[in-house]
């Protein structure tokens, strides 16, 4: 079977900024690829080159055996894009706007109005449907618009950063979305610099950092590959946090990081376990969780660039690249 996407070695600049710089990523039929890094990385100039809204400086792309450059009409046939944000007419009702999109892409009067109803009740937009798009909350108008992107039917679906400013609750519902239409068949190419929405829906993902590709694989096997098991320590008293990770770097001798959750360390070596056991033991320390698991999307990211990947000290000010077309 035909690879959905496959680009190999593009390279764009702006006004002499490189955005890209020779990436290559492979999109299976049928399964999401999340394509993850932070503001800057590369992700939004990927897709417009791969929908045909950019011209790439250098390096060659195909969508399901078409060239990018070569044939963009046939590729703008058999895709559909939501961007960062919401695109629909505010001023139209649900049903309008949707209508309006499958009058332009050819469709009758009726097979409109049929087409409309048919992805207002997918997207439980159904109640709304006569309502101005402008009283929609935002994760509605997100519903609204990744309905609108697929009016045509299209087999693979680009979503640039879908849940940006979305509440956690509107997140999981697009969530549910997005598996149901990889249950149905499409191919999917997601953007984001949200660890957790990577790990939740992507088969395969490409780690962008300042327009090159540094990692790739599956969620577990970038885990893996950071090399690393994560200590995780939480006493019973919070008031004993401190205490408890100075007895973690102590005995891991490594950077030991504290929040909420509690005191965790990278560690090599799983035998280490017991030993902070005794000490914590032996310090009076009570503990309510001590855990060793594998490393999160999030600290792969840290592991393989060495910075957080929403760490703006570390990544390029704002540049043509991250608007959206």
């Amino acid at each position: 079977m035909t690879d959905a996407i496959r680009a190999e070695g593009l390279v764009k600049t702006f006004k002499g900024e490189t955005a890209l710089d020779g990436i290559d990523l492979v999109a299976r039929t049928g399964a999401v690829l999340g394509v993850l890094g932070p503001n800057g990385s590369g992700k939004t100039t990927t897709v417009r080159i791969l929908s045909t809204l950019l011209r790439p400086d250098s390096g060659h792309a195909t969508v399901h055996g078409h060239d990018v450059v070569r044939r963009p009409h046939d590729v703008r046939r058999l895709i559909g894009l939501t961007g960062q944000y919401a695109a629909v007419d505010e001023a139209l009702t649900g049903t309008q706007n949707l209508v309006l999109l499958a009058r332009l892409l050819g469709y009758s009067r009726t097979d409109s109005r049929a087409r409309a109803a048919e992805l207002l009740d997918r997207f439980a937009l159904s109640e709304a449907a006569d309502r101005a798009a402008k009283t929609y909350s935002g994760g509605m108008r997100r519903r609204l618009d990744l309905a609108a992107s697929l009016v045509g039917r299209p087999s693979l679906l680009y979503l640039d950063e879908p849940t940006t400013g979305l509440d956690p609750h509107s997140r999981n519902e697009l969530w549910e979305v997005v598996r149901g239409l990889v249950g149905d068949g499409v191919t999917v190419l997601l953007t984001t610099q949200y660890l957790e929405e990577a790990d939740q829906l992507a088969d395969d993902i490409v780690v962008l950092d300042r327009g090159q590709v540094i990692s790739r694989g599956t969620p577990e096997e970038l885990k893996v590959r950071a090399g690393t098991q994560v200590l995780q320590v939480r006493p019973v008293e919070s008031a004993q946090l401190a205490q408890a990770a100075k007895t973690v770097e102590a005995v891991t001798g490594t950077e030991v990081r504290s929040d909420e959750a509690g005191a965790s360390a990278s560690v090599t070596d799983p035998s280490v376990l017991p030993e902070v056991v005794r000490r914590l033991d032996d310090e009076g320390i009570a503990v309510a969780e001590l855990t060793l698991r594998k490393p999160s999307l999030d600290e792969v990211f840290l592991a393989l660039t060495g910075h957080a990947a929403d760490d703006p000290a570390k990544n390029p000010a704002p540049t043509p690249e991250r608007t959206n077309a």
